[in-house]
């Protein structure tokens, strides 16, 4: 019997998860758009974010809990439709819903965000169950394509809005929904690998297994928080905080944060090893960046903390996923599913937390106080919400330190 060629279908993995990229980055860049053309609140839009998230949680937990209904192979080729699907809702708001825009953009979120929470959850146990006698760099490799693909939209985005003007957002992101059609194409035209739904039997005990699963969770839920507060504020923080203009901020600001992002991903799928080690440092490094980005107020030193951050919370994500399958081998994919509820949830969470802080700290007795000429009650805000941050990480490397010592026991 021909043993199948997957390497078609690994670059239809890599392609997937480029193209995915515009679901998160794209609405953002729109979104002072959107206020402008159809005066919608900045609360409303910042609910735009959070519906993106908790729909792609809702599809984890979905998965989590019944992932022997779904066939995974079928799931994975119309994934991509469902993402041009979504996008090209958005893109026809003006003609759908001229009167309506917000419910609109409300129900193209929903639907691409369903695509993204699938995304999540299928493309590493796809890659993952595909054979390779390197699958730690692999996965590595499959979620650099990521932040390569969140550069790739700032970049055709900047340039697009200086050609033809913001006007025309629609024609732009019509172009991205027609991106993801490749990935389908590339999936029917592909071998499917089998992929495990449930983890096999443990002979350690079901409980240590249980929890060490948690742990892992709960590390990617705080490795999930350190990256998308950056993601999420970085270019705001740049304009509002370090004065920097939006196009500079997020040409050399977002956009440098996205490069160091995937070319630390692509550097650890090539060179990389020793997960457990890097992971500590990554926390640690994010720890200490966030810690400057709040406390500096040297614009150059708080300005390369922020993009550093895209250095040490590359990989946080698909690093703990590589950790998770060497200590909790066979993991199935509920595991997954379970992993990117947690990596979503601090998506989720941490950047709401952060506008909160942010909001209440600038009207305080306390920011009023420390006021001056020289820095506003803005700033204060801003960079309390990075100190409270920072918390993620530092937990983070303390659950760490944990997790080596419990493993260790488990494996001895």
């Amino acid at each position: 019997m021909t043993t199948p060629n997957y390497q078609k279908t690994k670059r239809a993995c890599y392609y997937a998860y480029l193209s995915m990229a515009s679901v998160f980055s794209l609405p953002p860049l729109l979104f002072l758009t959107f206020r402008e053309i159809y005066n919608i609140s900045y609360t409303l839009l910042g609910t735009l974010v959070l519906v993106n998230f908790f729909t792609q949680l809702s599809i984890d937990l979905i998965f989590t809990f019944f992932t022997k209904y779904f066939n995974p192979q079928l799931t994975v080729r119309i994934m991509p439709l469902i993402t041009s699907l979504g996008l090209a809702v958005y893109a026809l708001v003006p003609s759908l819903f001229p009167e309506h825009a917000y419910i609109g953009l409300v129900l193209g979120t929903v639907i691409f965000s369903i695509s993204a929470g699938l995304c999540e959850v299928l493309m590493s146990p796809t890659v993952a169950a595909i054979p390779s006698d390197t699958p730690e760099k692999d996965m590595s490799m499959l979620h650099s394509l990521y932040a390569w693909g969140v550069l790739m939209v700032i970049l055709i985005s900047t340039v697009f809005f200086n050609l033809f003007g913001r006007e025309n957002w629609m024609y732009l992101t019509l172009f991205f929904a027609l991106l993801p059609l490749v990935a389908s194409y590339l999936f029917f035209t592909s071998p499917m690998p089998e992929m495990n739904l449930t983890h096999a039997p443990d002979s350690s005990g079901a409980a240590k297994r249980t929890l060490g699963m948690a742990l892992c969770v709960a590390c990617i839920f705080l490795g999930s928080s350190a990256e998308n507060v950056m993601t999420n504020w970085i270019s705001g923080y740049m304009e509002n905080a370090l004065h920097i203009s939006k196009t500079l901020g997020d040409i050399f600001g977002m956009a440098l944060f996205a490069l160091l992002l995937g070319t630390t991903r692509t550097w650890y799928a090539k060179y990389g090893r020793n997960i457990s080690n890097f992971l500590l440092l990554s926390m640690t490094g994010a720890f200490i960046c966030y810690i400057i980005v709040g406390f500096s107020n040297n614009v150059m030193l708080s300005f390369a903390a922020c993009v550093l951050t895209g250095i040490f919370t590359s990989m946080l994500w698909p690093g703990m996923l590589i950790f998770m399958e060497e200590k909790l081998p066979n993991p199935g994919v509920a595991a997954y599913a379970l992993m990117a509820a947690g990596g979503d949830f601090g998506a989720s969470l941490a950047p709401q937390l952060m506008g909160i802080v942010v909001d209440k700290v600038s009207v305080s007795e306390f920011a009023a106080k420390l006021a001056s000429n020289a820095v506003s009650t803005d700033q204060i805000g801003m960079k309390a919400g990075m100190l409270v941050t920072s918390l993620f990480p530092l937990i983070g490397v303390l659950l760490l330190i944990y997790m080596r010592k419990y493993f260790s026991q488990k494996t001895s």
